[in-house]
């Protein structure tokens, strides 16, 4: 669906005089694809870039890269950016839907949480980068039947193992929670005797990540 082509062959006899008997055939024409021609997404999706400056405040430090709208333009920003497993220990690559900032504390987030997916350090040279483009492709593909309660996803870059996030808009809406993990959990084709849970960001902003009760799990 992502492009179509079309050969539609016209043809016209002409006379060039009323006593000439041949007919003269115009040139075949072939129809062209027209590139111009994108396909929008359901919803328009802004990519953010934490970069680790302790020198700066968490939001100088939070980057807004670009945002966009159709197939087309999301491939052409992430061709042109790094993978996630080339960012520097301690950045962060964030995508939400536009309007939304990659924080606990915005509007959207407050009342929400994010299923957790941990990755080994040793994981980063051949699943981080898979899992994170599988992430993005369930967001802004509509993957999930609950999608309206997405609101992102972020990628962690840590020193101890990476991270992938995606963050949800109320915790209290645990139907739609556990279909999105299920998902979730089936489109990274995670094992099935692996446990990925939810936390709750309240949860979350009142102790350590690592220290955080699972509200769910798939």
């Amino acid at each position: 669906m992502w492009g179509c082509t079309s050969a539609t062959k016209m043809s016209a006899n002409s006379l060039e005089n009323e006593n000439d008997k041949n007919d003269k055939q115009e040139p075949e024409i072939v129809d062209t694809i027209d590139y111009s021609i994108k396909h929008p997404l359901h919803n328009c999706w802004t990519l953010w870039y934490y970069e680790n400056d302790r020198s700066n405040s968490w939001e100088k430090n939070q980057k807004e890269i670009a945002s966009f709208d159709t197939v087309e333009d999301f491939w052409s920003l992430y061709n042109h950016i790094k993978l996630a497993s080339e960012l520097r220990q301690g950045c962060d690559y964030s995508l939400f839907k536009k309007g939304i900032r990659p924080m606990w504390e915005d509007d959207a987030n407050i009342r929400g949480g994010r299923w957790l997916i941990n990755l080994e350090k040793k994981q980063r040279g051949n699943d981080l980068d898979r899992f994170w483009l599988d992430v993005i492709l369930c967001l802004i593909g509509e993957a999930f039947e609950n999608s309206e309660e997405v609101c992102g996803a972020v990628v962690n870059i840590r020193g101890k193992g990476d991270k992938i996030g995606v963050w949800t808009s109320d915790a209290m809406h645990s139907g739609a929670i556990l279909e999105i993990g299920k998902k979730l959990k089936e489109r990274l084709r995670i094992a099935q005797k692996v446990t990925i849970g939810y936390q709750v960001h309240k949860d979350t902003m009142d102790k350590a990540s690592s220290a955080t009760k699972n509200s769910y799990t798939v």
